[in-house]
């Protein structure tokens, strides 16, 4: 059955997206989010509905700031909202217009604006070893916790940096997880280059307290964290039984079963650039991020953006400025005046700025490190979808590949099931590198749809409806 038009379709049921959807709805517009998991949340807040339901012990594990969440899904859930859950967005028109599937059908979604707020994903660790059984990022240990209160067998090797990764390793303390070493990245000079940004940071004087209280229950907890780490491998054959590092100029071998991998959050851009927005990079953090104007609008006048999908900036930060992403809308759409706007939108800006003020002390602190963007061993796995080397995409920059569509064509690097997901940043630096260009000049992959693998089956069922309409 073809789905009514819209006044406004929402991708993405994160904390952008449901601030957004509820703003939205209590301006009188008519409101579809389009999500690809089965309940509300996003990856921030995933599953916190069924976990408030059913395993309300879990939220202790989980923590207050996981538990926040459930208030943003029961505003959605009393909304009248149109949500789509499990439904996948495989191509969105500059005109408004969203292309879905539930997995068995193809569905079109008519929309007067469309407010893209998909979110971050976690910046791939390709170090040697990282496709063994046994390693998974960090993310992916808490999606355990999360979906189904399970944490990874133990002992555990935790590596990387990252506000994340400390709250994960918390989190997997409360859990009771074995956890033999927290192995940072971070080192001595990064606290000294971070030092100058800490005033400002102190308008977010929480972040900070939260960092540190956590760091005191870790190593209460019997933890052992080291810090300074580089060269890091992950150990085994078919397997993953261990992890090597230097520190101190000597090497390091811990035994572990599992082994969590993290280095920081970067925007997931695949949407905004399939619709061919412009993207800028990031020095400090090395990725790519959507040009916005202002509260999210960008140079199509019916597409938006919201959330960490635009620049990382934490959960808090993405609700309010989907909220002003809607407030911005409805202004577009004539629902409200100037003289409202401004009086809707100040709180939310101070919210922004009072949310937004420790990134840049974060941005300095955890600064990616050059042999994780650009591995030196040749025979580390970049694009793990078609088993393309860091080695060989040297060998095709010297053979004359200009960038990573031109890379395609001699390795099929980004051409699997992923589409670029995974390696495209890795991709970017490892030629940049090679080439002597910087990152921003190399580029990044070119996305067409589908965003997401679609059968044709999916296509051939769907509403005849849709097929027609203009």
């Amino acid at each position: 059955m073809s789905l009514p038009a819209f006044d406004l379709a929402i991708v993405g049921a994160g904390p952008a997206g449901l601030a957004a959807a509820h703003e939205a709805r209590n301006l009188g517009l008519s409101v579809v989010v389009i999500d690809e998991q089965d309940g509300p949340g996003g990856q921030i807040y995933r599953d916190v509905e069924r976990v408030a339901m059913h395993r309300a012990h879990d939220l202790d594990v989980l923590g207050p700031d996981y538990k926040y969440g459930f208030g943003l899904v029961e505003s959605l859930r009393a909304s009248g909202v149109t949500h789509l859950a499990g439904y996948i967005v495989w191509q969105i028109e500059s005109g408004g217009t969203v292309w879905c599937s539930d997995g068995s059908q193809a569905k079109r979604v008519d929309a007067r604006r469309v407010l893209l707020a998909t979110g971050a994903m976690e910046r791939p660790v390709p170090v040697p070893g990282w496709t063994l059984p046994g390693v998974m990022t960090a993310g992916a240990a808490q999606i355990l916790m999360k979906s189904a209160g399970m944490v990874p067998g133990g002992p555990i090797a935790i590596c990387g940096s990252g506000p994340l990764l400390l709250l994960i390793t918390d989190q997997l303390v409360r859990a009771g997880a074995n956890i033999a070493v927290v192995a940072e990245t971070t080192s001595f000079t990064d606290y000294l280059r971070a030092a100058p940004k800490l005033p400002k940071a102190l308008l977010g004087i929480e972040y900070l307290q939260k960092g540190l209280a956590m760091r005191r229950r870790i190593k209460a907890a019997g933890v052992r964290m080291l810090s300074g780490i580089s060269e890091l491998r992950v150990l085994g054959d078919e397997k993953a039984d261990g992890v090597s590092f230097k520190r101190g100029g000597r090497t390091h071998t811990v035994q572990a079963s599992s082994v969590l991998l993290h280095q920081g959050v970067v925007p997931n851009t695949q949407a905004t650039r399939q619709l061919r927005l412009q993207h800028l990079w990031h020095e400090e953090q090395h990725y790519w991020y959507p040009k916005t104007l202002d509260n999210g609008a960008t140079e199509l006048e019916a597409v938006y953006l919201a959330g960490d999908g635009c620049g990382i900036y934490g959960a808090r930060a993405a609700e309010a400025s989907g909220r002003l992403s809607a407030l911005q809308i409805a202004r577009s759409l004539d629902v409200i005046d100037d003289k409202n706007f401004t009086l809707k939108s100040a709180p939310w800006l101070s919210e922004q700025k009072h949310h937004r003020a420790v990134r840049p002390l974060l941005d300095a602190l955890f600064p990616p490190p050059s042999d994780i963007l650009n591995p030196p061993d040749d025979a580390t796995i970049v694009c793990r979808c078609e088993e393309v080397t860091a080695g060989s995409i040297r060998k095709a920059v010297a053979l004359g590949a200009q960038g990573p569509n031109q890379l395609k064509a001699f390795l099929r690097a980004g051409m699997g099931p992923c589409q670029g997901r995974m390696c495209g940043l890795t991709v970017t630096e490892v030629m940049a590198r090679a080439s002597g260009k910087s990152p921003a000049d190399i580029g990044a992959y070119r996305i067409r749809p589908p965003l997401k693998p679609l059968t044709l089956a999916e296509l051939a069922d769907m509403d005849p409806a849709d097929m027609d309409a203009e």
